[in-house]
């Protein structure tokens, strides 16, 4: 019923001023052909109300998009210190894993060596050690020579050394040395996770020898997942660290991220971009390193001369209001708008309208009216 009355009221609005165009002349025509008369009967069929243009406070809404990263101490690339043979696992790409989960099982002659090493120089610890502590009692009795106790000492601490040592490369290749014995020696190793996490990439298989420099997968921790995002330099200052945000993926929109700013970069890019970067509130396992996401960011009002986004019509890509100029006679003013948000929007050539009513309510019908006066016209 609304569209039909807005046709009617516009056709009866173009009779009315078709009729009283033909008693003007061409200049009078354009003088009015921004204004819109309305009769007594039109205007008991007119429901419509005026503001004036003032201060409000509006609260913008930024949206940026950007895509899912993980920082450096996040993103783990597993080899072995020792080198070898990779007897076994079971991951692969997308793999989740708990922390302490043997995530690879690796052969090599090295490792037995290694335990060897270690059980014979914490055997022979123990004799050097008793021959130390003899040398020493007979040297402070004078009973010995300062030659042999010297001897003693030297070969004991040589041999301390060596078992620290061994202690540490032991523990690099996960061996518990403490529980090392001549029962227990194995030619395997394996290799934990360190976090809880997932796999993105498997660089190696089974059988494959590897040295201490290769990477066998590449493991991320996935709680600490950033939103890299890119705001355009005109909107920089509109941003602060801290500021919340909302963030969501094009294939599933209503599920809502929340998050914060954690970092606002120092660099502007080609394309007059700084990129900053945010952190999720709450992580979920959904996200993924790499994905695409968009983000909404209520930037922090500001007071600016503005009208009620009702007030504002387009047409033809321009923007207008009306300007109530007597009871049943408005008038059609182009307007530059600029930000909006929480129902107004600022008019950037807001001195032009100071102090004049500005019809709020009515606003689209008038439009209307005003399309059909231009086509009846032609």
């Amino acid at each position: 019923m609304k569209k039909i009355f807005i046709i009617l009221f516009g056709l009866a609005i173009t009779t009315g001023c078709a009729t009283k165009k033909n008693n003007t002349d061409q200049q009078e025509d354009h003088m009015h052909e921004n204004t819109m008369q309305l009769t007594d009967a039109q205007l008991q069929n007119f429901s419509h109300t005026t503001t004036r243009i003032k201060e409000a406070t509006i609260t913008q809404t930024l949206k940026l998009n950007g895509k899912i990263d993980v920082p450096p101490q996040n993103l783990v690339s597993v080899s072995v210190a020792l080198g070898g043979y990779l007897k076994s696992t079971r991951m692969l790409p997308g793999s989740h894993f708990n922390k302490g989960e043997v995530i690879a099982v690796m052969e090599d002659n090295q490792y037995i060596q290694l335990q060897q090493d270690y059980l014979s120089v914490k055997a022979q610890l123990q004799n050097a050690e008793a021959e130390y502590i003899r040398q020493k009692e007979l040297n402070q009795s004078k009973a010995g020579s300062d030659k042999a106790f010297q001897q003693a000492k030297a070969a004991f601490e040589i041999l301390q050394i060596n078992k620290a040592a061994l202690e540490q490369k032991l523990s690099l290749i996960n061996i518990n040395y403490e529980k090392l014995s001549i029962n227990n020696i194995s030619r395997t190793i394996s290799i934990t996770a360190p976090f809880d996490g997932y796999v993105t990439q498997v660089l190696v298989n089974v059988g494959k020898y590897v040295s201490p420099s290769d990477v066998l997968f590449e493991l991320v921790d996935p709680r600490d997942l950033h939103l890299d995002l890119k705001v355009f330099e005109k909107d920089i200052d509109k941003i602060k660290i801290g500021d919340s945000l909302i963030a969501f993926t094009n294939s599933n929109p209503q599920k809502k991220h929340k998050g914060k700013l954690l970092l606002i970069g120092k660099n502007i890019s080609n394309d007059r971009a700084v990129e900053v970067h945010a952190h999720f509130i709450q992580y979920d396992p959904a996200l993924i390193p790499g994905m695409y996401m968009n983000a909404e960011i209520e930037v922090h009002g500001t007071k600016m001369l503005a009208l009620p986004d009702e007030c504002i019509v387009s047409f033809e890509g321009k923007n207008y209001v009306f300007k109530a100029m007597s009871k049943n006679t408005f008038e059609m003013i182009e307007v530059k708008t600029g930000s909006s948000g929480n129902g107004f929007t600022e008019i950037q050539n807001a001195t032009e309208l100071e102090g004049i009513d500005i019809v709020q309510q009515g606003a689209y019908t008038l439009l209307m009216g005003m399309k059909n006066k231009g086509e009846d016209h032609h």
